[in-house]
């Protein structure tokens, strides 16, 4: 068993005191990062929380950190990070994926199988069979308008994420600090240097 799935089984029941739920454990080699969230208001299975406070994340953090240490489930020096899990998370494992039904996702699938990616609002995810059903609205890049319902297995997803739209980026020239001014065209700037 892994850092994530040894912290998670020692941290999700001691996590549940504080009326908060343990939704995943990611550790990178330095940093041990511990995302919680509040139960969803109706205490269904899916969708997110109603948002865990600073004060929540505290006090996770003062509760787990002795544990973590008289345990000792990490090797050597680490930093740990207690965080809400913000508009675009993480669905790494089937529970996620339940928690997420009615968002917008990305889905990377294997390099083997085709389509590479899906994007697109989760509808359905079947736990018997670890199948997730998302109606696309881009496939490998390509907008999707009017496609069907796709099914895919969980076991086939490389990576998955919740999908948040930010809206349009920023107009050329407004607010970047690159420089805003057209510029002129070669053969005029380099008249304007030989000058």
């Amino acid at each position: 068993m892994g850092v994530p799935e040894t912290v998670t089984d020692l941290l999700e029941p001691v996590v549940a005191t504080l009326d908060v739920e343990l939704l995943d454990v990611e550790w990178n080699g330095t940093a041990l990062r511990v995302v919680v969230d509040t139960p969803r208001a109706d205490g269904g299975p899916s969708g997110p929380g109603t948002g865990v406070t600073t004060e929540q994340l505290a006090a996770v953090n003062r509760l787990i950190s002795p544990i973590l240490d008289q345990h000792d489930p990490v090797p050597g020096r680490y930093t740990l990070e207690v965080s809400s899990p913000g508009v675009e998370r993480r669905l790494a494992r089937p529970e996620h994926v339940a928690r997420a039904i009615g968002e917008d996702v990305v889905v990377k699938l294997r390099p083997d199988l085709t389509p590479r990616r899906v994007k697109g609002r989760l509808t359905a995810f079947d736990p018997t069979t670890g199948t997730m059903t998302i109606e696309p609205s881009e496939v490998d890049g390509i907008p999707a308008a009017d496609a069907d319902a796709m099914s895919i297995p969980f076991d086939d997803v490389t990576k998955a994420r919740t999908s948040f739209d930010w809206g349009p980026g920023p107009k050329p020239g407004k607010g970047s600090k690159g420089g805003s001014r057209p510029q002129p065209p070669r053969r005029q700037l380099n008249q304007q240097l030989n000058q």
